[in-house]
């Protein structure tokens, strides 16, 4: 990789580092994820258009498109997770001298934390994705790159619950207990599933890179 190619990371990761308030832990959490699906695509690039692998052609192209899709979701909520914290900030720097200002204020708050706890939601659906999409790679994907199969559904299932914990950090300042609910509801099968699948594929993972 070029010097210049490295210099947005570079970037990024000063200011991660730095005092500044983005990013933070639910941009990483995105950040990780959308590895884990370059990962994920790399095996399958990696796999189709080779004649040894031909039998697998199609399913792999399917895996392919996901994990892609994955990974542009997952790009675009590296930034979102920085911007909807600048409107969060905003919102509770709201004038509160008068109770009609108070209320405004109160109102812009809760609706920008709802609007946070959206995008590491996002990140949690879409981690989810990449632990299936590698959950069936890994059985079809070129075996030379199996470690990296490994790689993406650590660094997915790692995501997914950072994620996670930056959803449950949102909804600690909601009050909405309906809306708090249904956050929770669509995060608990994919919490419950994903450290399952984690397991499974890198435990092939390490067989097949035993047998070698």
């Amino acid at each position: 990789m070029s010097p210049a190619m490295c210099e947005p990371m570079q970037a990024y990761l000063d200011r991660l580092a730095s005092n500044s308030p983005t990013p933070g832990g639910g941009s990483v959490a995105a950040l990780v994820g959308a590895l884990a699906a370059g990962l994920g695509s790399m095996v399958a690039n990696f796999t189709v258009g080779k004649e040894k692998f031909a039998a697998v052609e199609a399913d792999v192209r399917r895996l392919l498109d996901g994990c892609e899709q994955a990974r542009v979701e997952l790009q675009a909520l590296v930034q979102a997770d920085m911007d909807q914290y600048a409107k969060v900030s905003a919102a509770y720097g709201m004038p509160r001298g008068t109770d009609s200002e108070k209320a405004a204020r109160t109102a812009a708050i809760q609706e920008a934390l709802k609007e946070a706890a959206g995008v590491p939601l996002g990140a949690v659906v879409a981690c989810h994705k990449v632990l299936a999409l590698n959950h069936e790679l890994v059985d079809k994907g070129n075996p030379n790159l199996i470690s990296d199969v490994g790689v993406a559904v650590a660094l997915a299932l790692a995501a997914l619950e950072c994620a996670a914990l930056n959803v449950e950090i949102n909804l600690a300042s909601i009050k909405d207990e309906g809306f708090n609910a249904r956050a929770r509801a669509q995060m608990a099968p994919l919490r419950a599933e994903a450290p399952g699948i984690e397991r499974e594929v890198w435990g092939k993972v390490e067989r097949a890179i035993k047998k070698q």
